[in-house]
């Protein structure tokens, strides 16, 4: 299962950029360098689809997809990458909370990367609570399952809903973006939030 007819329409570097039409939102955050370029291309089912960087931190607009026609997938700029300049940082940090703020009530589903090897980090948990307490409905995508043995996954799972205080009603999907594991999985809770049938 893959998402189809998916093109790239612009990269919003401040809010005229925007989407202004109802669409539902499919909104993916993560840290930099934890795959979320991978993810989309993994999903779309088209190798270097959204660009890919062997350097972090070069996400830094917000990039804009059209699904069906229906359907915006939306990456907002990586966070956390320590070497990005203080004066970078505000900029698409503000970028993220305008965005977010702007576009809150077309959020059908709030998809948060994390890394399955390494325990979230301070800025995934901020970006956790900052989802619930607005009531988006919030994903958790366990990138890089791969690079685990399969007796580490329900662990690591595990470790990351810990680490993010996450209630029981959140899922925390195990996905490799290299070997698309969990890839139906995600796509499923795209669609549960925007009413379409799989």
């Amino acid at each position: 299962m893959i998402l189809q007819n998916v093109q790239f329409v612009r990269s919003a570097a401040d809010p005229s950029g925007f989407p202004k039409d109802g669409r539902p939102r499919i909104v993916f955050a993560g840290r930099s360098n934890v795959g979320k370029s991978s993810t989309i291309n993994s999903l779309v089912g088209r190798k270097g689809f959204a660009r890919v960087s062997a350097s972090p931190g070069k996400t830094v607009f917000v990039n804009l997809f059209l699904a069906e026609d229906r359907l915006w997938l939306v990456d907002l700029p990586g966070y956390g990458y320590s070497k990005t300049s203080a004066r970078e940082k505000a900029r698409y940090s503000a970028l993220i909370e305008n965005y977010l703020h702007a576009d809150m009530e077309n959020i059908r589903r709030f998809m948060l990367i994390v890394d399955i090897r390494h325990d979230p980090t301070g800025d995934d948990r901020l970006m956790a609570e900052w989802a619930q307490s607005y009531g988006l409905p919030l994903s958790v995508v366990a990138n890089k399952a791969d690079k685990l043995k399969p007796s580490q996954i329900a662990g690591q799972i595990a470790a990351v809903r810990g680490g993010l205080c996450l209630p029981d009603s959140v899922p925390v999907i195990a996905f490799s973006a290299e070997k698309h594991t969990g890839r139906d999985e995600v796509i499923r809770e795209i669609f549960s939030e925007v009413g379409y049938r799989t």
